[in-house]
C-alpha cells in the first residue's frame, strides 16, 4: 500500500466514529415509535431520551482532547469505540426509562469525544495538501451513518408483521437498537491497526518511534519536512503559556468569536437533528403511515449523502461564504414550506376511516366521527384524552393516516430540502470555517467552546422537539425554526467573512483586531 492510500485508510478507519454518531442518531429516529409507547414516556421524556447523547457529548467535548493529550489519541479512541458498543448493549437490554436514558448517555459520552478526537488525529497524520479532504471524511460517515442507520429501521420495520415469529412491537426497537453493537466492534478491532499519532509521539517525546510513523504513513523525504514542522510548533507551544477562557474575549478576538458563536449555534438552532432524530414522527404526521414514513427517511438520509459529496466537491472551489449563506437561505425557504403545508392540514375521522384502524380500542374513537379539526394540537388532545397517551402514541401514526388531509408532497420537498441544503452548507462548512478563523495560539480553546455551545443547543432543541409538536403544533414550530434560519441569513451576509485561498496567517492579519 503507497503512502498517500496508507494516510487515507487510516483516516477512514478514525472517521469511523462519526459513522456510528450518524447510526445512532438515525436510528433513534424509529426507535421512539415502539419505545414511547412501551415505556409509556410523555413528550418531555422522550425528548430526554433522544437528546441524552448530545446533553452527554457537549461535556466529553471539552474534557477528551485534554484526556488524549495524557493518554494517547489512539488509546482514548479505542476507549470510544468500547464505550459505543457498551451503549448498543445496555440500550437493547434496557427494562426502564432511567436505564435507556443512561445507556444513551454512554452513547453520548462516546460519539463527543469521537468527534473531537476523530479531526484532531487526522490532522496529525496528514500533509497540508490533503488535510481538508481528509478531515472531512468524518462528515461524509456521519451521513453514511443516518443512510444505515435510516435503511435499517426500513427492513426492521418491515418484517415486523403480525405473521412474524421473530420481531413484535415490544421487541423491534431493541434489535433496532443493538444492532449497532456490529459497527462498533468493528471500529474497536479496526483502531488496534492505526499507528499512535506521530505529534502526540513528539510531545511525549518518543521521537525514535514518531520518526517511524511518520516515514512508514509519508515516506522518508516527506516525513522528514512533516518532523521540523511538528518541532517548529513544539517551541511555539512551549512558548505560549497557559490559555484562560477569559483571553477571548480580547478585543483583537472579538469579531471572530462572534462568527464562530453565531455560526455555532445556527447550525443546530435550526433544528437539523430534532428533524433527523424525530423524521419517522414527522413523516407520520402528514398521514403517509408508519411504512411510508420509515422508507421516506432512507430517502432523506440519501439526500444527505449526496449533498456533503457536493460541499466536498465546491468547498475549495466556490468558498466558505457563498455556500453559508445559499444553504441558509434555502433551510430558511424549506422550514417555511413545510410550515405552510402543515397549515393547510384539516383532522377528520369517518365511520368508515375508523373501521380501518386495526387496534381494539379504536372505537372508543366514534364520538370524534365527522368532527373537522383545523389543526393538529386540538386532534391530538382529544385523541389523548379518549385513548389515553399509551395507546395513543403506540398508533399514532395509523390513525393519522386515515384522519389527515394533507399536502404531503409539500412537506416532503420542504424536509428534503431542507437537508440537501444544510448538508452543503452549515454541516460540513462550520467545521472548516471554524479551524481556519482562530489563531494557532487559541484554535483549540476557540473551537472547544463553540463544540461546546453547539452541542447544548443541539441537545435543548431535541428535548423540547416533542413538547413543541404537542404543544405549538407542527405549522408552529416549523415555522419558528424558519424564522430563525431567515434571521440568521440577515446575519450571516453581515458578519461571515471568505476564507476561501488565503493562508492562516493571511487570515490571522486580516480577521484578528478587525
Amino acid at each position: 500500500m503507497n503512502n498517500k492510500l496508507y494516510t487515507i485508510f487510516i483516516s477512514f478507519i478514525v472517521a469511523l466514529g462519526g459513522f456510528l454518531f450518524g447510526f445512532d442518531a438515525g436510528i433513534i429516529s424509529g426507535v421512539m415509535s415502539y419505545a414511547g409507547p412501551e415505556f409509556d414516556l410523555n413528550e418531555i421524556q422522550s425528548g430526554w431520551v433522544v437528546s441524552a447523547p448530545s446533553f452527554a457529548a457537549m461535556f466529553a467535548m471539552l474534557f477528551s482532547g485534554r484526556i488524549s493529550d495524557i493518554i494517547g489519541r489512539k488509546k482514548t479512541l479505542i476507549f470510544v469505540a468500547f464505550l459505543y458498543a457498551v451503549s448498543a448493549v445496555l440500550s437493547a437490554m434496557s427494562i426502564s426509562y432511567e436505564m435507556l436514558y443512561i445507556a444513551r448517555i454512554i452513547g453520548g459520552i462516546a460519539f463527543g469525544a469521537a468527534l473531537v478526537l476523530a479531526p484532531i488525529y487526522i490532522a496529525e497524520i496528514s500533509t497540508a495538501e490533503n488535510r481538508g479532504k481528509l478531515v472531512s471524511l468524518q462528515q461524509l460517515n456521519i451521513v453514511f451513518g443516518f443512510f444505515a442507520a435510516f435503511l435499517s429501521n426500513y427492513f426492521f420495520n418491515k418484517y415486523n408483521t403480525l405473521d412474524s415469529s421473530f420481531l413484535s412491537d415490544e421487541n423491534v426497537w431493541r434489535y433496532m437498537l443493538g444492532v449497532e453493537l456490529i459497527p462498533a466492534i468493528f471500529y474497536f478491532v479496526l483502531l488496534f491497526f492505526v499507528p499512535k499519532s506521530p505529534r502526540w509521539l513528539y510531545l511525549k517525546e518518543n521521537y525514535e518511534e514518531a520518526k517511524k510513523v511518520l516515514n512508514k504513513i509519508h515516506g522518508h523525504e516527506r516525513g522528514g519536512i512533516e518532523i521540523t514542522a511538528i518541532e517548529k510548533n513544539i517551541y511555539e507551544d512551549k512558548n505560549k503559556g497557559r490559555l484562560k477562557i477569559k483571553d477571548l474575549l480580547k478585543p483583537s478576538l472579538r469579531f471572530i468569536l462572534v462568527v464562530g458563536l453565531i455560526v455555532g449555534i445556527l447550525q443546530q438552532i435550526t433544528g437539523i437533528n430534532a428533524v433527523y432524530f424525530y423524521a419517522t414522527s414527522i413523516f407520520e404526521q402528514t398521514g403517509i403511515g408508519t411504512d411510508a414514513a420509515f422508507s421516506s427517511g432512507v430517502l432523506l438520509s440519501t439526500i444527505s449523502v449526496i449533498f456533503t459529496f457536493v460541499a466536498i466537491y465546491l468547498i475549495d472551489r466556490m468558498g466558505r461564504r457563498p455556500l453559508l449563506l445559499f444553504g441558509t437561505a434555502g433551510i430558511a425557504i424549506s422550514l417555511l414550506l413545510c410550515a405552510y403545508g402543515f397549515s393547510q392540514a384539516t383532522y377528520q375521522l369517518t365511520t368508515e376511516k375508523i373501521d380501518q384502524l386495526e387496534f381494539a380500542e379504536s372505537q372508543k374513537l366514534l364520538p370524534l366521527i365527522d368532527k373537522v379539526y383545523m389543526e393538529d394540537v386540538a386532534f391530538k388532545n382529544d385523541l389523548k384524552d379518549i385513548l389515553g397517551n399509551k395507546i395513543y402514541s403506540k398508533n399514532d401514526g395509523a390513525i393519522l393516516e386515515v384522519s389527515t388531509s394533507i399536502n404531503a408532497t409539500l412537506i416532503l420537498i420542504g424536509i428534503l430540502g431542507f437537508i440537501a441544503c444544510f448538508a452543503f452548507s452549515l454541516g460540513p462548512v462550520m467545521w472548516v470555517l471554524l479551524s481556519e478563523l482562530y489563531p494557532l495560539k487559541y484554535r483549540g480553546l476557540a473551537i472547544g467552546i463553540i463544540a461546546f455551545i453547539n452541542s447544548l443547543i443541539s441537545s435543548l432543541v431535541q428535548l423540547v422537539f416533542p413538547w413543541e409538536l404537542s404543544n405549538l403544533g407542527n405549522a408552529l414550530t416549523f415555522f419558528i425554526f424558519g424564522i430563525i434560519a431567515l434571521f440568521g441569513f440577515l446575519l450571516m451576509v453581515k458578519i461571515v467573512p471568505e476564507t476561501k485561498g488565503k493562508s492562516l496567517e493571511e487570515l490571522e492579519r486580516d480577521l484578528v483586531a478587525r
